[in-house]
């Protein structure tokens, strides 16, 4: 097995840290935590599991991942989010495989994603792939604030999974995408990118009908339509509150 570094990031994430650094302890002989100046015990914990702990207010989704990097002792590394887990058909592909010869820079795996105990493949739930495994000799985080990935053109994608403990509730999933929505805003803001008045409206109505039409939301009940008005808002305030961004500053 081709030696792994873990990586990731938190903010008062003591309820879900030792589990996710004991899933990653599987398969990663060296983990750097990269924490957000938390006030619950997320730090001391990370610590006494062996993790390296890195203090740094936080930059955006993707700075704040690049800060680790330096700090991972190996070129492979497998960065999840403190909410995720390895299952067991990834652990044995990660056990059983040389990374370094499958000549890609990147591999995306299958995620499940989960509202409290409930999981769906339904409103774009499953396969859900991300690029979690990477050379970090090769490829990088973009710079963005919020949901980002590893930039690479040479990708393998495998039928193997993370489990995502997404969302608590339904609450939860509109608190969420108010943040992201908001992270969203401030990256594009500080863009030329054009937002018109239409903007907001449209991109929330495409992306409420992409994942409650399209990707088959309708047919998960609450969940499919908690999830899809979830991702509508986000998009809604991702420009929307860019336009305010910009409104304000001028």
């Amino acid at each position: 097995m081709l030696k792994i570094s873990g990586l990731i990031i938190t903010f008062n994430e003591a309820h879900n840290i030792v589990e996710c650094l004991r899933s990653m302890k599987q398969v990663c002989d060296d983990i750097v935590v990269v924490d957000s100046c938390s006030s619950d015990n997320t730090v001391e914990l990370a610590k006494q599991e062996g993790a390296t702990v890195i203090s740094q207010p936080f930059l955006g989704d993707g700075p704040q991942r690049s800060v680790g990097l330096p700090h991972c002792r190996h070129d492979w590394v497998l960065n999840l989010d403190a909410d995720e887990r390895l299952e067991d058909d990834l652990v044995a592909y990660l056990k059983d495989t040389d990374l370094s010869q499958q000549n890609v820079s990147a591999i995306e795996t299958r995620r499940r994603n989960y509202i409290g105990n409930q999981t769906t493949r339904f409103a774009g739930q499953y396969p859900d792939y991300v690029r979690r495994i990477f050379n970090k000799t090769q490829v990088d985080f973009s710079p963005v604030s919020a949901h980002t990935k590893i930039q690479s053109h040479s990708l393998k994608k495998i039928p193997a999974h993370i489990t995502h403990y997404s969302y608590k509730d339904y609450p939860d999933i509109f608190k969420r995408a108010c943040l992201y929505g908001t992270w969203q805003a401030q990256t594009i803001a500080k863009t030329n990118k054009k937002i018109g008045p239409l903007t907001p409206g449209f991109h929330c109505l495409f992306s409420f009908l992409k994942h409650y039409v399209i990707k088959l939301g309708f047919l998960a009940g609450h969940d499919g339509l908690a999830i899809s008005l979830g991702k509508a808002i986000a998009s809604y305030i991702k420009y929307a509150h860019a336009i305010e961004l910009r409104r304000n500053k001028n």
